[in-house]
């Protein structure tokens, strides 16, 4: 499916602490809260709906495949910034002393789909991934 326009996407995910979660997606990577009760809180995500919904017993790390001899946690979830925009994230997680679980580099180097990367955590053990293309016409090159 082609479309002139993307659409928003929508994904509801686990977290142990609401508190933690609007420090984390709100504070720290800058997502406006939107609706919200005592079970899930909405953010912004770059444009997406993305929901936080408390359910502890749901949360943990899960398995891994390796991505240019890196151990990429599955299952995760993220977006395709531009270049600026990536860099001046990852720029604000390292000064806030962020733990990555692969630090921000660029994969592929020299390849059709060369992206900058980076994948992280939230307090609930959701792994996040954040990427960028020089030109995202190569989003799906192979």
């Amino acid at each position: 499916m082609t479309s002139s326009s993307l659409r928003p996407f929508h994904l509801a995910f686990p977290v142990h602490d609401l508190g933690a979660a609007r420090a984390f997606y709100g504070d720290l990577m800058g997502c406006p809260e939107g609706r919200s009760s005592d079970e899930w809180v909405d953010f912004d995500f770059f444009g997406h709906q993305i929901v936080a919904h408390l359910a502890p017993e749901a949360c943990g790390d899960g398995a891994a495949n390796v991505v240019d001899g890196h151990g990429v946690p599955v299952p995760h979830f993220g977006l395709v910034l531009t270049m600026e925009d990536w860099q001046a994230l990852a720029d604000r997680l390292e000064a806030e002393n962020t733990e990555f679980v692969i630090a921000p580099y660029v994969r592929f180097r020299g390849q059709p789909g060369e992206q900058a990367t980076m994948f992280f955590r939230d307090p609930s053990g959701n792994a996040l991934e954040i990427k960028a293309f020089s030109d995202l016409s190569r989003l799906f090159a192979k």
